[in-house]
């Protein structure tokens, strides 16, 4: 399952989350969640939050406007009440989207002993219980503010999103003395071509239009999670989506 062009010896593997390891967007679940259980209005929240995931979709998304939107039912309720409600959003959305062949590459890279690392726009608060599931200890998040016990709706430092996704990327691999040049980044989106630019091997799962036909033309590999094929190698420019 691991691209031909990735090196062979151990190295960086940068996975997106959302529609990548998982069969769906964590982010909208979180909302659908909060409007299932009567956290938030419903016909205000939920059409809100569908308006944001189309301009997310569509590469035009506030990112900003965005936050301040989705943060802020988190400082509604102190951190206990929302550990509880997370573990049961855990079960119910996102454990049935795992899916099994995301889990597969992800061993892969383990065995090979790569560095792991989720970086996903979504919020850390939402996305460190899903890290966990695949066993992986490094994710880079958009940061939720907690202050004073609690959260405050706000978030910290630079959203990771888009050009935001490189410069988190860029400040974690300084940390740990790594670079791009041999890292692998998995994902479905064309919001992530930042980053797909930066890296030595993009990998483009499930993608978007928009990715796919960018993927092609760059003869990128191109595979699908969802559809479970396991290949033992995906060529360059080939396609199992």
């Amino acid at each position: 399952m691991i691209p031909k062009s990735h090196p062979t010896s151990p190295s960086l593997a940068l996975f997106d989350l959302d529609n990548t390891l998982l069969g769906g967007d964590s982010d909208y679940l979180w909302g659908q969640f909060l409007v299932e259980h009567g956290l938030v209005d419903a016909d205000e929240y939920e059409a809100a939050n569908r308006r944001f995931y189309q301009d997310y979709q569509q590469g035009v998304l506030d990112i900003r406007d965005f936050l301040q939107f989705a943060l802020k039912p988190l400082s509604a309720h102190p951190p206990k009440v929302l550990h509880r409600l997370r573990e049961r959003f855990i079960m119910e959305k996102i454990e049935p989207i795992v899916l099994p062949a995301a889990k597969k590459l992800v061993e892969c890279h383990r065995q090979r002993g790569d560095r792991l690392v989720i970086i996903t726009a979504t919020n850390a608060f939402v996305t460190a219980p899903i890290a966990e599931l695949f066993a992986i200890d490094d994710l880079i998040a958009t940061r939720p503010e907690f202050a004073n016990d609690r959260y405050t709706g706000r978030f910290t430092g630079t959203p990771c999103f888009r050009e935001g996704k490189v410069e988190r990327l860029n400040q974690w691999l300084q940390a740990h003395r790594l670079q791009t040049e041999t890292a692998t980044f998995y994902t479905d989106s064309h919001n992530d071509l930042p980053l797909l630019n930066q890296v030595g091997h993009p990998v483009a799962v499930d993608p978007d239009p928009k990715l796919e036909q960018i993927a092609r033309s760059q003869n990128w590999p191109v595979l699908s999670l969802r559809r479970g094929t396991d290949p033992a190698v995906i060529d360059e420019g080939t396609s199992q989506a």
